[in-house]
């Protein structure tokens, strides 16, 4: 393949490299999640309880940023600070999908567009329904867990 320059002076190898661990830092935000969501799920907690999903939301959010913060001082590019941009748009296409669903009885009968995303993506006590109840971990941890990494990679590079 002929190394092409493109604006900024990079290659187009820099760039594929680049890319890839855009990839890579975005995989590692959602497995850190995954093991958080994955550890809250073998205590078993009550899922009728706003506790257990708001504690979750809340190491969701600080495992992914203490995982970010270490890469961000691991490595010496800005990669890692740009995860945030899978996470919107991670956020972005679930929204597309759930505006989409068809509501009936169970199923946020009723609800308009901002009611139906805020109770599919946001609300812990009164869920939409849709999505089959895992709007919370598609559409606000996945990419909250992004963010979070993004985040803790930029304190970890200002850190230095």
């Amino acid at each position: 393949m002929e190394a092409v320059e493109i604006r900024g002076n990079k290659t187009t190898n820099q760039l594929m490299k680049e890319a890839g661990w855009f990839v890579l830092h975005t995989f590692f935000a959602v497995l850190v999640m995954a093991i958080v969501v994955g550890g809250f799920a073998l205590t078993e907690p009550d899922p009728e309880s706003a506790v257990p999903k708001s504690l979750c939301t809340l190491a969701v959010f600080l495992a992914p940023m203490a995982a970010g913060f270490v890469a961000g001082r691991a490595r010496t590019d800005t990669i890692a600070n740009n995860v945030w941009i899978s996470g919107l748009i991670t956020f972005a296409i679930v929204c597309v999908y759930v505006l989409d669903l068809p509501t009936g009885a169970g199923l946020c009968d009723g609800c308009g567009a901002i009611d139906k995303l805020w109770r599919t993506f946001f609300s812990i006590d009164r869920n939409s329904g849709l999505m089959g109840g895992d709007g919370v971990l598609i559409g606000t941890w996945v990419p909250l867990a992004m963010i979070g990494y993004a985040v803790g990679a930029k304190v970890g590079k200002t850190a230095e």
